[in-house]
């Protein structure tokens, strides 16, 4: 239980410095991906940026950690 109380305050913490962060970062940037072009707010883009970077590591993670079971399990 301790665990998850510490899990709470350092996420809320996490929250705060980032809120803080996007409200001091509210000049708009040219975004160019592929095919896609628009203003969005600085902050904004490098969360996104942040968020895919996350989703991208945790795909390869999964992916791997997948390959490590079946091979685990046919050496058993």
């Amino acid at each position: 239980m301790s665990a998850a109380w510490i899990s709470i305050c350092i996420a809320a913490v996490t929250f705060v410095v980032l809120i803080i962060f996007m409200l001091q970062n509210t000049r708009s940037v040219e975004i160019t991906f592929l095919w896609m072009h628009g203003t969005l707010p600085l902050a904004l883009a490098l969360l996104i940026a942040g968020v895919g970077a996350a989703i991208l590591t945790m795909v390869v993670g999964a992916t791997r950690i997948t390959q490590l079971r079946r091979l685990t399990r046919q050496r058993h």
